[in-house]
């Protein structure tokens, strides 16, 4: 699925990869700029698209396996 999302930071897409990174539970949000600097957008506010696209983040880092090593 990469390339069909935008990935700029704190979009939904590099969200989910980052909650999936480093194994949050899938919890879809993101930054309306960078992460922790701006607003953040709760699932309830999400557009479907949104919601999609951090679902792809989750999912493209799950099946690559990237995964923070504590």
């Amino acid at each position: 699925m990469m390339g069909k999302y935008n990935e700029r930071h704190g979009g939904p897409y590099d969200r989910g990869g980052a909650d999936s990174y480093y194994r949050r539970p899938r919890d879809p949000h993101y930054y309306t700029k960078d992460t922790y600097n701006s607003i953040r957008i709760e699932k309830d506010k999400m557009t479907d698209e949104e919601i999609e696209a951090y679902n792809a983040g989750f999912d493209d880092n799950e099946s690559f396996g990237y995964f923070k090593e504590w």
